[in-house]
């Protein structure tokens, strides 16, 4: 007697459901975008683009576009925490040397032009301009790096906080990007 299923049938079955979990479950989406896009650039930490993207309150239900935006998005936020750790850094080095006060507040003028540099990639990514908003994206990392060299310049040992911030753009900017080369 045969069984009323078969192997075959039964690898199609669990493949189905594998799939219908990926394009319906929470998070699923994010995790194949991201999977994509370190796929395509190299540069794209998978773990990093996962772990931030899928945070956002928007990504559960967001495609590649959504996700690109999102990217963007949190680009906003880190530059307006890292003007605030800039802020607190300034408050707490009274006694610092002039050129490190100086890259501080060079650095936070930066940031902030960053957290409208992200704005404007977001709303260039919104009307479906993706050369704009990787434009934008690269423009973010560019004052990332600005801020970098003029704490170099000034001899100032880069505050962790600000270190790690630096890093961030970088990572989100490079996401984004990623993301976006895939719905173009």
């Amino acid at each position: 007697m045969r069984p009323p299923y078969s192997t075959a049938g039964l690898l199609c079955a669990a493949s189905l459901a594998a799939f219908s979990l990926i394009i319906g479950g929470v998070g699923a989406t994010v995790v194949t975008t991201c999977r994509a896009a370190a796929d395509s650039d190299a540069r794209v930490d998978y773990g990093f683009c996962v772990a931030e993207l899928g945070k956002h309150r928007d990504s559960p239900d967001a495609d590649a576009w959504g996700l690109a935006k999102v990217a963007a998005l949190t680009g906003v936020v880190n530059a307006d925490d890292a003007v605030y750790d800039i802020k607190a850094a300034l408050a707490k080095s009274g006694g610092a040397d002039a050129q490190a006060r100086a890259a501080l507040a060079q650095c936070q003028k930066l940031y902030d032009s960053m957290g409208f540099t992200f704005a404007e990639a977001d709303d260039a990514i919104n009307r479906r301009d993706y050369a704009a908003g990787k434009g934008k994206a690269a423009e973010a990392v560019a004052l990332a790096r600005q801020c970098d060299d003029a704490l170099a310049k000034a001899g100032a040992a880069m505050p962790s906080p600000l270190a790690q911030r630096s890093s961030y753009a970088v990572q989100i900017a490079t996401v984004c990007t990623a993301i976006t080369n895939l719905i173009n």
